[in-house]
């Protein structure tokens, strides 16, 4: 069990959970909506994005805090009443990697927005004490690059030779909230805290002109949603692989879980074998399904050294990286992950798309924005070992860029020393390592 994760503004009634709920794992909580108070309200209202989708009210946050004081006076009397209703929710359809297919984004009123993340602050004071440390998605002090490092120091130090990659078919959307619920109320007792809940959860979706109110899962993409996924996962994976599973293994084994994306890793073969025989029928017991095109184990030991390959044909895919063996300078083959392909190509085109549609804004904007999406993109992907393809998205920008600002004007054609010219009074973040994975 994970120590406490309490943060420095955390409220006092907040730290008072928090120590409690590492003190007594089984205890149940009764009082606890008195801690969304106006103050904190206020706290998780300016943590909002500037600018954020708006939901069906068109109300931003800018024009939301225009009577901030009075808005809030009146969200918290409603929710201290029980008279506080969920706004619906708007979706709005994004191109997943593949280019085929979308994935529903919901996108709550301001006010729903606020309340929400009012919420995950009262349950993280519970359910932090509580999460595994295989699990870092969408938790404080908490992020991609440490279950990336975990991962790879499994494999090389051969606790996970054998890969047992999973994926949950559209897990969001078939969450059974009944049972969600029977998880909540093992922690929290708090009636208005689980009405609260249910609001949210049963809330109006607005896809174009079309109001539905699905009976099953929760919202992709509201605030609530990442924090609600964790513990039923908490529930259905984390508690039943560390506290079940492992004791009756052979051999070493790992499990690292970002959302609902996960990799389970194993020293022998026999338990990898096992444990992918009753994976799905765990899953089913509350209502999920494993996606048959993106679960498989494979075998992922460290090369005979008898190889003369560079490189070993067996990879796998995790949170965009791609994990493959190569032989170091010495000789030795150790592990490395880069930018997954698809996903390399997505922001590849994303940039291109970026500089045609806006390719007549001001040289300066154009510079500035781009920056940023480079940056971005490097501060994930910059992992030790990855350095060729921060380069070959760098350059692929800079190609692109170059391109549409030639097609600004048909008088004057930008020639490529001209552009080189510009690059230097106006420069692109160069490839760059900014988190270390190994050493």
């Amino acid at each position: 069990m994970t120590d406490a994760l309490t943060s420095l503004d955390m409220s006092t009634g907040l730290r008072k959970v928090a120590e409690r709920a590492k003190r007594e794992p089984a205890a149940r909580f009764n009082s606890l909506a008195h801690l969304i108070d106006e103050e904190l309200l206020t706290k998780v209202f300016r943590r909002l994005r500037r600018h954020a989708a708006v939901g069906v009210d068109d109300i931003s946050k800018e024009q939301y805090g225009q009577d901030l004081e009075r808005n809030l006076q009146s969200l918290h009397e409603r929710l201290r009443t029980k008279r506080y209703r969920h706004q619906p929710i708007r979706r709005v359809h994004i191109p997943k990697e593949s280019g085929h297919k979308t994935r529903p984004i919901g996108i709550s009123a301001t006010e729903g927005k606020g309340v929400q993340r009012a919420l995950r602050e009262v349950l993280e004071a519970v359910y932090e004490q509580d999460f595994k440390d295989c699990s870092y998605g969408f938790r404080p002090h908490r992020n991609a690059h440490g279950a990336v490092r975990v991962l790879t120091r499994a494999v090389n130090w051969r606790q996970a030779n054998w890969i047992l990659e999973f994926d949950i078919a559209s897990f969001f959307d078939s969450v059974d909230r009944t049972q969600l619920m029977k998880m909540l109320q093992k922690r929290v007792a708090d009636g208005s805290i689980l009405r609260l809940i249910g609001k949210c959860l049963h809330v109006g979706i607005l896809d174009g002109e079309e109001l539905s109110e699905p009976s099953e899962g929760t919202v992709q993409g509201s605030t609530l949603s990442p924090m609600l996924g964790n513990v039923y996962l908490h529930h259905v994976l984390d508690l039943w692989f560390t506290e079940e599973v492992m004791p009756r293994l052979h051999g070493r084994a790992m499990f690292v879980r970002y959302a609902d994306d996960g990799v389970f890793g194993f020293e022998r073969e026999e338990d990898a074998r096992r444990v992918l025989a009753v994976l799905g029928k765990r899953l089913e017991r509350f209502g999920l399904t494993l996606h048959p095109d993106k679960t498989r184990l494979l075998d992922f030991r460290r090369p005979s050294r008898l190889r003369t390959e560079c490189r070993s044909p067996t990879t796998f895919d995790f949170l965009g990286f791609t994990w493959y063996w190569r032989r170091n300078r010495e000789g030795r083959w150790s592990v490395r992950c880069k930018t997954r392909r698809a996903r390399l190509a997505r922001a590849i085109r994303a940039i291109r798309v970026w500089c045609k549609d806006h390719r007549h804004v001001s040289v300066k904007e154009q510079h500035a924005a781009l920056t940023r999406r480079m940056q971005g993109h490097i501060n994930y992907f910059g992992v030790n070992g990855n350095i060729r393809s921060l380069r070959c998205f760098r350059q692929q920008v800079q190609q692109s860029w170059f391109k549409w600002l030639r097609r600004r004007s048909q008088r004057a054609r930008l020639t490529w020393d001209r552009y080189t010219d510009l690059l230097k009074d106006l420069p692109l973040p160069t490839a760059r390592i900014v988190v270390q994975i190994w050493s």
